[in-house]
């Protein structure tokens, strides 16, 4: 069950999608997610729809049609796709005598909301699994009060593409008039715990005294659906871009939902930067776009904050600084634009070992060993 799915657009989109088709191969999946999902579910996977707003009408609608779905189907497990969806899948786990189980993504543990803390954390502690998207989270899993005994990290996932398209990125670079300029990348909703207006102000500058020609493009708009995410308009960022005098250093390129195309957006630039902020109580649980540009060959730089440390290899995928350091974070994007493509095969070969199906494994591994060991036994038999 998850409020996660496309169209919505973002990381905890993906994951719950990729979620849902990675598990088709231990067993038969159901979904409950939001309306407008089922036209993209995966192959063999029947999703069924509850309104997406407001969401104490989408809470009461998953809990009701995955109680009834439970009962009649007697599921084997019942996954909550965040914390957010933690009580209706106890409740629904409970009414079919099925083990429950949630992946959370670290916001989803740090909710200070009374009647969150009254209800879902108890829910979540009671829970038979589960599976942190990091080491970061699993610490606030604990400080919830979920035994670590029932804790198993298993990272989000990659598709691993081809190699970059060297005709489709001279292309993109004709198109946007970008000749051959060296090119930092922003990919992400624009939330307040993003930091891009911060990275204009603080870090852009310095990097562009030093490469001159240096440009920003970003991806990504403000969120709408997310839970939580305080927002950074485009014209707040373009704002204190014009007050830093970096305006014609900035591109924003919008949302780009299909990821062909923003494939040649990764292929194109030099450096994908990652300028997490450190706030209270709205912690960066991994950071799936650190991972999604170091399998196209792109290095990152980030702070060190919460899951990015998971995220990011310092020295083989990337650059990690201390949280708050913009001069540190701007050097590092210096340094990282000098290093040409040396860190091209590094990136591809640490991504590998985040590809989809060893997150399938890993999730459906921590959440029932004797369905696992059930299909590793049948497809060792049908290769007899």
């Amino acid at each position: 069950m998850t409020r996660n799915l496309p169209p919505l657009v973002g990381g905890m989109e993906r994951l719950n999608w990729h979620m849902a088709q990675e598990l088709a191969r231990y067993g038969e999946v159901r979904v409950i997610g939001p309306a407008g999902s089922a036209v993209q579910a995966p192959a063999g996977v029947e999703i069924v729809e509850v309104p997406l707003r407001p969401l104490w009408k989408f809470l009461a609608g998953a809990c009701f049609e995955a109680c009834r779905l439970a009962r009649r189907w007697r599921p084997d497990v019942v996954i909550a796709g965040s914390g957010l969806t933690a009580l209706p899948v106890w409740l629904a786990a409970r009414s079919a005598k099925a083990r429950a189980a949630a992946y959370v993504h670290g916001l989803d543990m740090a909710v200070s909301h009374p009647v969150y803390r009254g209800l879902w954390f108890p829910a979540l502690r009671r829970m038979e699994r589960i599976i942190a998207n990091s080491e970061a989270t699993r610490a606030l899993a604990i400080s919830a009060g979920v035994a670590a005994s029932k804790i198993r990290i298993v990272h989000p996932g990659v598709q691993m593409p081809a190699l970059p398209d060297a005709e489709a990125t001279k292309r993109f670079r004709a198109e946007h008039g970008l000749s051959d300029w060296p090119l930092l990348l922003s990919v992400g909703r624009l939330s307040t715990r993003k930091g891009m207006r911060e990275f204009v102000q603080r870090a852009l500058p310095r990097i562009v005294q030093s490469v001159p020609e240096a440009t920003l493009l970003v991806v990504g708009d403000a969120p709408n659906d997310a839970l939580h995410a305080g927002a950074q308009t485009i014209d707040s960022i373009k704002a204190e871009a014009v007050r830093a005098g970096v305006a014609e250093r900035l591109r924003f390129l919008g949302q780009i939902t299909d990821y062909g195309q923003l494939g040649v957006v990764y292929g194109a630039a030099d450096v994908h930067v990652f300028p997490v902020r450190e706030l209270p109580g709205d912690p960066e649980g991994f950071g799936m776009v650190a991972v999604e540009a170091a399998a196209h060959g792109l290095p990152t730089v980030a702070f060190a904050t919460g899951g990015v440390t998971d995220a990011v290899a310092e020295g083989r995928s990337g650059r990690l600084v201390k949280a708050g350091d913009y001069e540190a974070l701007a050097d590092a994007v210096i340094d990282t634009l000098k290093s040409g493509a040396e860190f091209a095969q590094p990136c591809r070969d640490f991504a590998q070992g985040f590809a989809w199906n060893a997150f399938g494994d890993g999730v459906a591994h921590a959440v029932s060993m004797d369905i696992v060991d059930t299909h590793r036994a049948s497809a060792s038999s049908s290769r007899g």
